[in-house]
């Protein structure tokens, strides 16, 4: 009998440990303090420059609000009580700021339980329009400058499942609306019509692994009920129908306002592509929702040929040429959608202008795929050349009356060094946002400023006709800051936000000098970080590339008195074409120190060295393709990172732990399983097997049919008997992320457990491919901490 019962605590001891049921745990006191830190607020600033709004963010949702009632179909997260996305984020707050006095103002009207989202400031700046999300249903706001107050002008609850808001002109707003009630919503028959059937007649259909899709035919129902809409326009509060309900999946306006560019979605609704993929129609009507024009029929993106750098065969890209009164644009590929079939111009761009009867007239043939096109005057555009494949990209100007086309630049997407930033816009005569010319034929343009210090932001002049750059602004050492807004072209006056190591992020003021007035001051909202320090350390791998990595060091550390610390190092892999660009310097050491819930600093409070944004770069120079020795690669990258923190006498390199997010779980995974220079791992919602996305995964164009030895080595569940350091392995069960799906998880799981691996496998309820929820989020970084304090910080050196 002795041994019976013996025989019974065994297994139950046995249950208990291969799957704990355990309630919600809280990391410690430091960690929980600055996971549950209010956030600093947002701000918004209308182009006059005289007014700013600030916006108090709400705060982590509770794992009861994400629990609440959810559709996810055709790629659509939907609160089906309200007809909104669900899961978002909202303003708590609002409040207003005189830039000019410094004075602020009270918001008054604002509703009680405030959860505003989609600002919109009006083209004469003199009002500020929001939607409000309500238990059931979402309303329209607007916020009046001159008297400070907020009213609703809404009559019908609004729709934004799939569109928001936007000014038509200085009292009038275009939204969508709702057609019935929540309650009207279709009911699932107990009993089915039949099975759900799919089918291929033939075609090449191939197709990423979405999540959320449509799987059924009630799934369809659904899905039409709650994004069938009705376009409507209010003018001070009266509302006026435009056209029919129908599925718009965009309605924008032309720069005159005397037409819609109207794409809607069509039937049969594709099960392998989500909503952006569907059947669709592009479409031209009046003001009163009548069809002036048919423009293009589009065919589900289900039948867009696998690789980079293809397209679907059909036209894209329609728009407005924002700098003509009423004039469309699109693009069309020459090669069939395919980029290796040996033509000599693969896209070719197309414009036409209202009555829209004349044909087409031809604007430019491009020996690249053709990325986006904006106006830039009345007989010029700006268009952009690109190609995925070899990290290329190009910008051109084009003056289409004279026939004239000038290559302005053309850059490896890769070279941080030599970016020169992207065209800044301002709002033109007909009120649509364009890039801005100066008198003088510049273009203003802000960027990074990477560069061997680190991430120095600017502002450049770049002259259209001679391609002079001049730099009129560069931020300056010891601060990042970065230019957020230009007020005024002329005078160069701008808003930036700056920041320090020490010094929390705020807005400031410049008006043709160096010296910014300061318009916040937000308090710091972690201050438990202070006396953290933070580094930038380079060092080199073994083949000669230069990597960086971010290094945090408790406060009051002394490498006499403490010596060497347990490290934590985070990272995400990254490929090149060039190990030159592989080894530039990226972001910057002068960033205020803070932490989200995904942050691996948290454990500088621990007594932890932090090795953060650690470089783990994938190079494949010439004909070689970056994955060709993957695995060779990441184990380069972490042994230089770990003989680093270990010369400069700061990191135990036989203490160290490696972890990632996504690709970075993947890259953790592959370090467990082919190398020994780790004592533990943690993996947050990654993807193990690449058979499970098997028509390509991050910039890997190659299917698993072209190459199935490279997808059996890169996967990690392919050499799960080797990984054997403790892993944690974490996942949201409900991730919508394409490739990571949970199961990607749970097969690792139990194939790490099938063979005697030392593993833990957390799924965290309701939760996507980022975590939101407050307890979810404290019980991972108990988790994490956990995890770290048990196999690193206290497990004996090797």
């Amino acid at each position: 009998m002795k041994a019976f019962f013996l025989f019974i605590a065994t297994i139950i001891c046995f249950q208990i440990n291969a799957q704990d049921a355990i309630g919600y745990k809280t990391p410690p006191t430091a960690i929980l303090n600055l996971a549950t830190a209010k956030p600093s607020p947002g701000v918004s600033i209308n182009d006059k420059g005289d007014w700013m709004l600030i916006i108090e963010r709400s705060a982590m949702p509770t794992v009861e609000e994400l629990a609440q009632p959810e559709l996810r179909i055709a790629g659509l997260r939907i609160n089906p009580n309200n007809f909104s996305p669900s899961r978002s984020t909202y303003a708590i707050g609002l409040s207003l700021k005189d830039i000019k006095t410094g004075q602020d103002f009270t918001i008054t009207g604002l509703p009680i339980n405030l959860k505003a989202g989609n600002f919109q400031w009006s083209p004469n700046d003199d009002k500020i329009a929001f939607s409000q999300t309500n238990a059931d249903n979402i309303d329209l706001y607007v916020i009046d400058l001159k008297t400070k107050k907020a009213s609703k002008t809404n009559q019908t609850p609004l729709n934004i499942v799939i569109n928001d808001l936007s000014w038509l002109d200085n009292n009038s707003i275009l939204y969508f609306t709702t057609l019935s009630p929540a309650k009207d919503a279709p009911k699932k028959s107990l009993t089915p019509k039949g099975p759900t059937v799919q089918q291929n007649m033939g075609k090449v259909a191939a197709s990423v692994t979405y999540q959320d899709l449509i799987k059924s035919p009630y799934d369809e129902q659904l899905f039409e009920f709650y994004t069938t809409t009705q376009l409507v326009k209010n003018t001070n509060g009266v509302e006026t129908k435009i056209g029919i309900p129908q599925i718009y999946n965009s309605a924008i306006a032309s720069p005159d306002k005397k037409y819609f560019l109207v794409e809607k979605i069509e039937k049969p609704f594709s099960y392998l592509v989500p909503v952006n993929g569907f059947n669709s129609s592009m479409i031209i009507t009046d003001l009163d929702g009548k069809i002036v024009k048919n423009v293009a029929k589009i065919p589900s993106s289900e039948l867009a040929p696998t690789g980079y750098d293809n397209v679907l065969n059909a036209s894209r890209g329609h728009s407005w040429i924002n700098t003509l009164p009423n004039t469309i644009t699109w693009i069309e590929p020459l090669d069939s959608g395919l980029i290796k079939k040996k033509v000599e111009f693969h896209d070719v761009a197309y414009m036409q202008a209202a009555p829209f009867t004349a044909m087409p007239t031809e604007l430019i043939k491009t020996p690249m795929r053709m990325g986006s096109i904006s106006g830039l005057s009345e007989n010029e555009i700006l268009f952009s050349e690109y190609s995925r494949v070899k990290h290329q990209q190009k910008l051109s100007k084009l003056d289409f009356v004279k026939k004239e086309t000038k290559n302005l630049i053309d850059r490896s997407t890769d070279d941080a060094y030599n970016d020169p930033g992207t065209p800044v816009n301002a709002m033109n005569k007909f009120g649509k946002n364009t890039i801005k010319v100066l008198a003088n034929r510049t273009i203003l343009m802000r960027g990074a400023g990477s560069s061997p210090k680190g991430d120095l932001p600017f502002l450049n002049s770049f002259n259209l006709d001679t391609k002079e750059t001049k730099t009129l602004w560069k931020c300056q050492e010891p601060y990042y800051e970065v230019v957020t807004g230009i007020l005024d072209f002329d005078k160069l006056s701008f808003v930036t936000s700056r920041q320090g190591q020490n010094e929390t992020p705020n807005y400031y003021l410049y008006n043709g000098g160096n010296t910014g007035k300061q318009l916040t001051n937000f308090p710091d909202p972690q201050p438990e970080l202070r006396g953290i320090t933070k580094e930038k350390i380079t060092y080199k791998r073994k083949d000669g590339v230069d990597l960086a990595a971010d290094l945090y060091l408790p406060k009051g550390y002394s490498k006499e008195k403490d010596g060497a610390l347990p490290v934590i190092m985070w990272a995400y892999p990254r490929e090149f074409k060039s190990s030159n660009d592989a080894a530039q310097i990226r972001g910057s050491k002068y960033t205020f120190v803070r932490v989200n819930w995904g942050s691996p600093v948290f454990w500088a409070t621990q007594g932890y060295a932090v090795m953060d944004n650690t470089e783990f770069p994938i190079v494949g120079e010439g004909d070689k393709q970056p994955n060709d020795n993957f695995i060779e690669q990441l184990v380069w990258n972490a042994e230089a990172a770990i003989n680093k923190i270990a010369n400069l006498g700061v990191g135990d390199s036989t203490r160290v732990a490696v972890g990632g997010h996504s690709y970075g779980a993947f890259m953790t995974t592959n370090l467990l399983a082919h190398c020994k220079l780790f004592k533990a791992g943690i993996a947050r919602s990654g993807a193990y097997n690449r058979s499970l996305t098997p028509f390509g995964f991050q910039n890997e164009e190659r299917t698993y049919w072209q190459a199935p030895e490279l997808y059996f080595k890169m996967s990690p569940f392919s050499y799960a008997n080797q990984i054997k350091t403790p892993l944690l392995m974490i996942h949201g069960e409900m991730d919508n992320n394409p490739g990571t799906f949970p199961i990607q998880s749970e097969r690792l799981f139990n194939a790490i457990k099938g063979h005697g691996g030392t593993v833990r496998f957390v799924q965290l309820p309701y939760e996507s491919h980022g975590y939101a929820g407050k307890e979810n989020i404290l019980h991972l970084l108990w988790e994490q901490h956990e995890w770290l304090e048990k196999y690193v910080k206290n497990r004996q050196a090797r």
